[in-house]
């Protein structure tokens, strides 16, 4: 259809539609994270506390996830490393999703679900910290990720979905889930963006007061 043939009418609609669906989806969002939250306040402290006594004993966190969640697991690794709020020293933490060359070259030499064990195998020790993000997909990679984590006496931190079962039947008495009952994934990766924010300031907090 030709813009200038518009009518201004529809013109004064179409946005008037599209501005009420932006606020509806911030709505949605508040919604979902206010559903969320009294249910995430222990398993967050809980891993914010073992990654605090993990760092002071040596150890590293590793962070790991597919897709969107990828993006989630580099964050942490960033603000663990660089700062969240507070300038100092950078903590001992390690992406397994980032580097591209690596994670397809071993997905083709070896196995798409070997591809995060295989550097866990190389790289990690006993103590450290394994923390996974998933929103509904029982990935494989992730479920072979937590059972060399264990084999290597490794404690992990699962960021969850509804749907990702198999990797919840994986973890420990040792282990902690932070699990988000939610069903639209965006919105699950919304708020586990803000638990991995909010997982930072407390670690910071507690190390470094503030």
């Amino acid at each position: 259809m030709d813009p200038r043939r518009v009518s201004p009418r529809r013109l004064m609609v179409q946005p008037s539609m599209m501005e009420q669906q932006v606020i509806d989806s911030f709505n949605q969002s508040i919604e979902a994270k206010m559903n969320a939250g009294e249910g995430l306040v222990y398993p967050i402290v809980g891993s914010a506390s073992l990654i605090v006594e993990a760092l002071l004993s040596g150890n590293r966190i590793f962070s790991c996830g597919n897709g969107l969640s990828s993006t989630l697991a580099s964050t942490l690794s960033y603000l663990l490393l660089n700062q969240f709020r507070i300038e100092r020293p950078g903590f001992a933490a390690l992406c397994l999703s980032t580097d591209s060359v690596l994670n397809t070259g071993l997905s083709q030499q070896t196995n798409f679900t070997e591809i995060f064990s295989r550097q866990l195998r190389a790289l990690s020790h006993g103590g450290d910290i394994l923390v996974t993000f998933s929103t509904n997909h029982n990935a494989s990679n992730l479920v072979q990720a937590i059972q060399t984590a264990h084999d290597r006496e490794m404690t992990v931190i699962a960021f969850t979905g509804p749907g990702d079962n198999n990797v919840s039947a994986l973890l420990t008495g040792e282990d902690i889930e932070v699990r988000v009952e939610a069903q639209d994934p965006y919105r699950i990766q919304e708020i586990q963006l803000l638990s991995l924010f909010t997982l930072c300031e407390l670690i910071e907090s507690q190390l470094f007061g503030g």
